[in-house]
């Protein structure tokens, strides 16, 4: 039997919406917050996973080897992501991070992590099956092909698709707390390797007023401006840190906030519980900015963090 052909996956474009031609010429599904895999399956009975950089995580995902039989003697290679769910069945990237990265831990240990955290393949392109490549047929038609091949087991899956229906799609990911869409042009080739425009991601973006505690000084040409601001929120009485944000703003912005967080400098740190940060600066907790952010963690910190405008208008409840 010859050997599968290496594939590197198809990247996405971040972008927003309206799509460039109208829904009609796109697909939209589900963005999965997950790792990337690649899906070797050679036709004997066994299966190698490789990650979106090309190293080989087989071992650390030991749920998965039954999918190597899915397709009998068929070989083939599928694109797709490897989640971990919720109670309410969405993708919580938090709780993959304990399966990552366990290539080379001890067989027992991985078996403890996957009965703890079992993890959820998600596929949704075929590249290769049978002896052919599949890259120069459009989306729509690889799409086709891996409905037909009822990859539906215990622990593996093909998501839905709409076409046409983008903005809606993009409402309900948010109502139901999820990262986003992915839009694929229908009559696109995969292209491997590459962060095509004929893939489009769009995130939902929800924002929050974030008291800012302090900030971290920036390196290089940045020394003693602002690389980061952090983030707090008021909760039962005290300033919780939320986390940081270091993206967003623009040269003159950064000095603007500069001059303000001098002169609220104070020596006590205004965080309760105080988060351990090397190199920080505190300050009065008076000063009020809008973050953007995808989602957050279950203990409460920005994902995605970037600033969007410092808010003058509004006041810091409680603060002094």
């Amino acid at each position: 039997m010859a050997p599968l052909p290496r594939i590197t996956p198809m990247l996405a474009t971040p972008g927003r919406l309206p799509l460039p031609g109208g829904d009609d010429r796109w697909a939209v599904e589900t963005k999965q917050d997950g790792q990337r895999a690649v899906v070797y399956l050679p036709g004997d009975g066994t299966v190698q996973v490789r990650s979106r950089s090309g190293e080989v995580i087989t071992s650390a995902y030991p749920e998965l080897r039954d999918v190597g039989g899915a397709l009998g003697g068929t070989p083939a290679v599928l694109d797709g992501e490897i989640v971990a769910l919720d109670e309410e069945g969405r993708a919580d990237f938090e709780r993959l991070q304990s399966r990552m990265g366990l290539t080379r831990a001890p067989v027992r240990a991985v078996e403890r992590a996957a009965e703890l955290t079992p993890a959820h393949l998600v596929l949704f392109d075929v590249m290769f099956l049978g002896g052919q490549s599949l890259l120069a047929q459009p989306y729509a038609e690889r799409r086709q092909v891996l409905r037909s091949l009822g990859l539906d087991g215990p622990r593996w899956s093909v998501p839905g698709a709409a076409v046409g229906r983008s903005a809606e799609a993009l409402d309900l990911t948010r109502a139901s707390g999820l990262e986003g869409i992915v839009c694929k042009r229908l009559a696109s080739r995969y292209e491997p390797g590459v962060r095509s425009r004929s893939w489009i991601k769009i995130r939902n973006v929800l924002t929050v007023d974030a008291v800012i505690g302090g900030w971290v000084p920036g390196r290089g040409h940045l020394a003693g401006l602002p690389g980061a601001l952090l983030l707090g929120e008021r909760t039962e009485g005290r300033l919780r840190y939320i986390g940081s944000v270091g993206t967003g703003w623009s040269e003159r912005e950064r000095a603007a906030l500069a001059g303000l967080l001098s002169v609220a400098a104070v020596a006590s740190c205004p965080f309760t519980p105080m988060p351990r940060i090397a190199g920080a600066h505190w300050v009065l907790p008076r000063l009020v900015g809008e973050v953007k952010y995808t989602s957050r963690t279950r203990a409460g910190y920005l994902r995605h963090p970037s600033w969007h405008r410092l808010r003058p208008d509004l006041a810091p409840e409680g603060s002094a």
